[in-house]
């Protein structure tokens, strides 16, 4: 019997060994989600207002459910089978949805009755849980071992959370209020940005290819590229300014082909400086990926530099490429909001006037698409990336 029991006691303890300290962190996470403020109550756009509980914005009832769904999405979510993953994934995206309708519903209760300038903002409980249910659903995605179930997910919620928006669902938010009053500026920064990025990345490339061709000089052009890399971005914009200025007093023609001090051109310029050094490496890398057999091979059956280079060492190089690239890109995209202080415009306007009003939201408001912009960006190269590994090296 002591046996018996001994085996059956043996995957029960196993269970919970695995259980409680999910269930421990999904404690800990509600009760640190209830002890922050879930909003803060101004007056105005400017002014940081008093915190709100949780249990004061949802209640006890509206944060009991908020904990169960979330404790319960933490125990579907410990299962290693395809099943219990799509479980979890299931229970996250319904929990992440939940939590951001109730947001919006608490902040339309809230600034009920204000005055029309009171302003509901999300504070450090709500940004915590909304952080904490997005990384739950990428976990559950990569249990999936599906392939496309993330863009799947990632466009189901992006509408379901349109719908919300366009029917009133985060009308009291003060993030959506900001967003209301700029839709068109900002949809216009975005494409300035998306413009500024792409343009300094192909300037980059160019360049990059271009000098990597002069082969006597590849040592120097290699030292100033590293050394340019610790130069602080706004002292190397500020120099930019300067010696365009300098350039436009002694050749005043160039002002007639469209050339400026201030504007797109300096920003591009510098943020191409800066994704230099990736772009270097990662050529330097994809030309040494091959072996060398295989390009003495190539030589033997009669091919030329050039058709080794095209046919064998950059396809075989072609992952290293791809992957500087999505670094690069990355970079092109942070490096870009500092484009706004030479009047380049982009989302770093936004983020730079909500600092000089003090007004976070703001900020956020050209934080935001930044940082989902650098995230798509990132997303897409990575799987275009594996795939190239994939079809060149097995």
């Amino acid at each position: 019997m002591s046996v018996s029991a001994g085996r059956m006691n043996g995957p029960g303890r196993r269970i919970l060994r695995h259980v409680w300290p999910v269930a421990a962190i999904g404690c800990a996470v509600v009760g640190i989600a209830s002890a922050l403020p879930l909003f803060h109550i101004a007056a105005n756009r400017l002014v940081v207002g008093t915190p709100v509980s949780a249990a004061a914005a949802f209640g006890v009832p509206g944060l009991s459910v908020c904990g169960s769904c979330l404790l319960g999405s933490a125990f579907l979510g410990f299962g290693r089978s395809r099943p219990s993953a799509l479980a979890a994934l299931a229970a996250f995206s319904t929990a992440l949805v939940l939590f951001a309708a109730g947001l919006g519903t608490a902040a339309s209760d809230l600034v009920a009755g204000q005055p029309p300038a009171a302003r509901a903002r999300l504070a450090t409980g709500a940004w915590l849980g909304l952080m904490v249910l997005c990384g739950s659903v990428a976990v559950s995605i990569g249990r999936t071992h599906i392939r496309g179930v993330g863009w799947l997910t990632l466009i189901s919620l992006l509408a379901v959370f349109s719908v919300l928006y366009r029917s009133g669902g985060f009308d009291g938010l003060s993030l959506a209020v900001e967003y209301r009053a700029r839709a068109e500026s900002v949809h216009a920064a975005l494409w300035q940005h998306v413009v500024l990025s792409f343009a300094a990345v192909a300037l980059a490339t160019v360049s990059c290819v271009s000098l990597y061709a002069w082969r006597p000089g590849r040592g120097a052009i290699e030292i100033v590229i590293n050394g340019l890399q610790v130069v602080p971005a706004v002292a190397l914009l500020g120099g930019l300014v300067s010696l365009t200025s300098g350039l436009l007093s002694v050749i005043p023609s160039l002002r007639a082909a469209g050339l400026s001090a201030l504007g797109p051109g300096p920003a591009i310029l510098a943020v191409a400086v800066y994704l230099l050094l990736p772009f270097w490496r990662g050529l330097q890398g994809a030309l040494r990926a091959s072996d060398p057999s295989i390009l003495a091979a190539a030589r033997a059956m009669g091919l030329t530099r050039r058709q080794s280079l095209l046919r064998i060492r950059l396809p075989l190089g072609t992952p290293i490429l791809i992957g500087a690239l999505r670094v690069a890109s990355v970079q092109s995209i942070g490096l870009a909001t500092l484009g706004a202080l030479v009047g380049a415009g982009g989302l770093g306007g936004i983020v730079f006037e909500g600092m000089a009003q003090f007004a976070p939201d703001l900020i956020l408001l050209g934080a935001v698409p930044v940082i989902g912009l650098s995230l798509l960006v990132e997303r897409g190269l990575s799987l275009l990336e594996g795939r190239a590994r994939q079809r060149w090296h097995g």
